[in-house]
């Protein structure tokens, strides 16, 4: 279904990206400006009362080199089918990722095992924004930072812990800056299980994240693993634990404001819980608002859709060392705004969620749930 079916929505998103951009762009406009209060009460399960602040921040990485984005392949090309839908974003991938012939065989080999992985079902879909209008407003806005050669792939960017002394020469690790595929101003993939992300991952020579690196390119600091877990306790006290004691930080800042980000989208009349079949992924194009980014530059950890990640209970099961743990998803999705469903700061560790190995064939997947990868950097 084309995305201009839904016109009165794609205006007021685009009003919203514009506004958004205006004050990125302002020297007035900063993070030492106070949030709009919410109207929506406090999820259970959220901290009694926030920790301090850190007596220091890390220092921000360099300033980057922006650079306008030529129109992407076929972007204004919105399919009545899936297998067309999918068959466009892997011309994409190829132009856009530089993936080998190998790699996107195995890619293919996973979407064909699946009836509903893709971009939405493109019978209900209704995206509030179209890719080119994404790319034409960042590249108005400045254009997207360029490919980092310590990553090896495009879209990527060096995380690290500069409150440790590293600097971004020292970084083991690359995350994507954008959610899978990993394409600016692309639409997510949705509804891949915990195992079919990290699948797809790998197909591309990458990895899905680790849940405290997903967490350290959202707070700005990625801490050593054993700062971070809890090993051999029990999920449920690992996860108490951690969040008891967790930094209070936003990607975009200290205060939570979720206008910065892609989380103004609505719900498919008629979905009242789940399903591919009556449920639209009605997403943004990822790293549509600029201000929604960390300061690595890692955009949309708050909104547009909720993420698999990697939560290893030992070391062993770190994907960064070469195993696999349990399940974890988290990251607000595209209709936060209306509906705040659990916290969203970029720390804080979630509950049990349908939880499974990540290697379960029965993991979960959701109409709104996607992924990012990680890869590391070999040092």
């Amino acid at each position: 279904m084309s995305p201009l079916s839904a016109p009165s929505l794609r205006r007021a998103a685009f009003a919203l990206l514009a506004s958004a951009l205006a004050a990125c762009s302002s020297p007035e406009a900063g993070e030492n400006e106070a949030a709009p209060a919410s109207s929506l009460p406090s999820p259970s399960g959220s901290a009694a009362a926030a920790p301090a602040p850190p007596a220091s921040e890390p220092a921000p990485p360099a300033p980057k080199v922006f650079a306008p984005l030529p129109p992407l392949p076929e972007e204004e090309l919105y399919p009545d089918t899936i297998e067309e839908q999918r068959e466009a974003l892997f011309r994409r991938m190829v132009s856009m990722l530089h993936v080998t012939d190998e790699q996107m065989a195995a890619v293919r080999a996973i979407f064909q095992r699946s009836s509903v992985l893709g971009q939405g079902n493109p019978k209900v879909t209704k995206y509030p924004m179209t890719r080119k209008e994404c790319r034409e407003a960042r590249n108005k806005a400045g254009g997207f930072e360029q490919d980092e050669p310590a990553c090896g792939a495009p879209f990527m960017t060096p995380i690290y812990d500069a409150l440790a002394g590293e600097k971004e020469a020292d970084a083991r690790v690359c995350i994507d800056r954008y959610e899978f595929p990993g394409i600016p101003c692309e639409h997510p993939i949705t509804g891949p299980s915990a195992k079919e992300a990290a699948e797809l991952c790998a197909a591309i020579g990458k990895r899905l994240c680790d849940a405290h690196e997903w967490e350290g390119a959202c707070a700005g600091a990625v801490h050593a693993p054993e700062s971070e877990y809890s090993f051999g306790k029990a999920r449920k006290e690992s996860k108490d634990l951690h969040n008891r004691d967790r930094e209070i930080v936003w990607a975009y800042g200290r205060e939570k404001d979720h206008s910065k980000c892609a989380t103004r989208s609505r719900k498919t009349k008629g979905c009242t819980s789940s399903g591919w079949k009556r449920c639209g992924t009605n997403t943004f194009p990822a790293g549509s608002f600029p201000e929604c980014k960390s300061s690595f530059g890692v955009y949309d950890q708050h909104g547009n859709v909720a993420e698999h990640m990697n939560l290893p209970l030992r070391p062993e099961e770190m994907t960064s060392r070469g195993g696999t743990g349990q399940t974890e998803m988290k990251g607000s999705w595209f209709i936060f705004s209306d509906f705040e469903a659990h916290p969203d700061d970029c720390r804080w560790r979630a509950p049990d969620w349908h939880g499974t190995r990540v290697t379960d064939p029965n993991s979960h997947g959701n109409y709104h749930l996607g992924f990012r990868c990680c890869k590391s950097t070999g040092k």
